[in-house]
Formats: C-alpha cells, sequence, structure tokens
C-alpha cells in the first residue's frame, strides 16, 4: 500500500453513521478542509460544527455518487455491503470502520506541529497501536517545529527567487544545524546578513 498525503481542501465527502466513531471521522475530515456530509439512521453522538448537510435517514443506493471519498461507520453488515458494493462500481475511495479488508484508504494516528505532520498506521491492523506509536513519536520531537519548518520555507522560497533550483539538493547539515543547535533563534541573527545554501545531494 502506498501511503500519500491527501488534499482536501473544497472536496465532497460523505460518512454514512452518527455513532461516536462517525462523528470523530467527520470531525477528522472537517479538519482537512473537507465538504462533510453525513447521513445516518440515527444521530447518537454529537456531530461537529460545520458539517454540509445531516440527513437522518437510513443509506439508500446512490448515496455514494458525487463524492471524493465515503466512510462507513454504521455497524450494520448488510449495509456496508451496499455501501462496499456501490463504492466498487463508482470507483470511490471507502472506509470502512473495522473492515480493513474491504477498505482502500485507512485513517493514519497523526501529530502535527505547524507544517509538519507525522503519521503512522497499521494499515487497519491496529488502529490502537497506530495511537501509541503516534504518542511515542509525538514525544521525541523538538517543541519548535512549526517554527523550524517555517524558516526552511523562506529559504527554500529565496533560494527559488534567485534563480537557483533545489532539486536535488542536501538540506541535511541545515536542518541538523536547526534541530541540534538551539533551533531558529540561535541562528535568527546569521540568517539576516547570509544566505542559507545546500550542498547538492550524493544520494
Amino acid at each position: 500500500m502506498l501511503h500519500l498525503a491527501a488534499n482536501l481542501e473544497g472536496q465532497p465527502v460523505l460518512v454514512i453513521g452518527a455513532g461516536a466513531v462517525g462523528a470523530h471521522k467527520a470531525g477528522q475530515l472537517l479538519d482537512a478542509g473537507a465538504l462533510v456530509a453525513v447521513i445516518a439512521a440515527e444521530v447518537v453522538a454529537p456531530l461537529p460544527l460545520g458539517l454540509v448537510s445531516v440527513e437522518v435517514r437510513p443509506y439508500r443506493t446512490g448515496d455514494v455518487a458525487g463524492h471524493l471519498l465515503v466512510v462507513s461507520a454504521t455497524g450494520d453488515g448488510a449495509t456496508n455491503d451496499q455501501i462496499v458494493a456501490e463504492a466498487a462500481v463508482a470507483k470511490t475511495w471507502l472506509n470502512v470502520v473495522d473492515d480493513p479488508g474491504r477498505s482502500n484508504f485507512f485513517f493514519a494516528a497523526t501529530h502535527r506541529s505547524g507544517e509538519v505532520v507525522v503519521s503512522v498506521s497499521t494499515e487497519g491492523g491496529s488502529p490502537a497501536l497506530a495511537q501509541v506509536l503516534r504518542n511515542r513519536i509525538a514525544d521525541s520531537l523538538p517543541e519548535d517545529l512549526a517554527e523550524i519548518v517555517a524558516v526552511l520555507r523562506v529559504e527554500r522560497e529565496a533560494l527559488h527567487a534567485s534563480g537557483v533550483s533545489t532539486e536535488g539538493f542536501d538540506w541535511t547539515s541545515r536542518i541538523t544545524e536547526l534541530l541540534e543547535g538551539g533551533g531558529p533563534a540561535s541562528t535568527r541573527d546569521a540568517r539576516s546578513t547570509s544566505t542559507v545554501t545546500p550542498e547538492p545531494s550524493t544520494l
């Protein structure tokens, strides 16, 4: 399985089911900027604000149409069978909660610090393990990652603006300097009087 980061900003997605898991998935998708609709036979858990629509009714054939991806959190095997069949015909990305064998995408356990996102997935094998590993990794990371990536973005854009391509350049020494040398504050004055130039990669 290939792990990708998806830009869901403004994309229509559907969550079928409004229990605790469905509500949580809807919130995750909203946080990613998706346009989230919910269909559920009953609303069991509080739903997040910002949903484009909530329809309290059973799933019907045709509901999948027009959505980039769908999450089935119904907890009902027969309903899931119908959703899986429809999603396959429509070639729609589908996550069936607690049924990784019939899902073609999974939610990763993520830690975010600014533009830095660390994701851990067990491809549906054990979401609990993914969460534990995510937490351990997050605890080991520096607290100023958001500022570090912001500095690196500025430096990279400055090189591009000066006509220098960063394709194939090795940023390892600069990143190590920021991670181990006290973070962005320790090099702020130096950057004001010098240009950071990464070395060509030998990889």
